[in-house]
């Protein structure tokens, strides 16, 4: 079993959350999205795709890798078809990062930039890989670091939930230590807050509610650009 807690924070720039994390423990699944787009239609885009993932582990019955992706797939379609009958929402789309419990077994799902981490062995290390310009095109190319950071196309995501098909999922598996921690988290954080900073924080004897109000905190005094999202797991403490 793993233990969670979750915060959302709007940041200092926007005037709406688009983030949204869902913590299902009944289910063993935990999530965080990310979405974009006009008006409202980013917060119902992230909202949709993680509640429609949770319908369909629920009804499915299963915790396995088929069936996360297959729920990946679900929140696709859902997210397409509610975007097409509604004009208000065209164009909506959300990033999703998920961890599903499987016996012994963590499995994780993403499309686009939203990430997972674990800390382990006194390390935080990423586990999922981002779908962007500046990951799967920029560095491919060859363009250096520094120069990534300012590229006009720094933000531009490759994949997300709603807007392409068929659907590029990543899918990872891990064994989790006694000791070990997960990290979920939008780009409100990862892309504001440097590896440092979230490490010291997660390997701090400090509550999971202490710590997630410390990442986001950081966040906000890096001058907080967008929606921050921070979700840690680790596994319960046997009786």
């Amino acid at each position: 079993m793993l233990e969670a807690f979750g915060l959302s924070d709007l940041g200092c720039v926007r005037k709406n959350n688009e983030d949204y994390c869902l913590l299902a423990e009944e289910l063993g699944l935990f999530i965080v999205a990310d979405g974009m787009g006009g008006a409202r239609a980013g917060e119902h885009a992230s909202k949709l795709a993680a509640e429609t993932v949770a319908e369909y582990i629920y009804r499915s019955g299963k915790r396995d890798a088929e069936t996360l992706v297959k729920a990946f797939e679900e929140a696709n379609r859902a997210v397409k078809d509610a975007a097409a009958s509604d004009s208000g929402m065209e164009g909506m789309g959300t990033t999703l990062v998920a961890v599903l419990e499987a016996g012994e077994d963590i499995l994780i799902a993403s499309v686009g930039d939203s990430r997972a981490y674990v800390f382990q062995d006194k390390e935080l290390i990423p586990v999922t890989e981002d779908q962007t310009w500046v990951n799967e095109v920029g560095r491919r190319l060859g363009i250096d670091e520094e120069s990534l950071k300012t590229h006009p196309l720094r933000h531009v995501l490759t994949m997300a939930i709603g807007v392409s098909t068929p659907l590029r999922i990543h899918s990872y598996k891990l064994r989790l230590g006694s000791d070990s921690t997960i990290l979920l988290c939008s780009d409100g954080l990862h892309g504001v807050v440097d590896l440092k900073t979230i490490e010291d924080v997660i390997k701090s004897p400090r509550s999971f509610e202490e710590k997630c109000h410390l990442l986001i905190d950081a966040a906000k005094q890096a001058g907080g650009p967008d929606n921050i999202t921070v979700v840690l797991l680790r596994p319960t403490s046997p009786n």
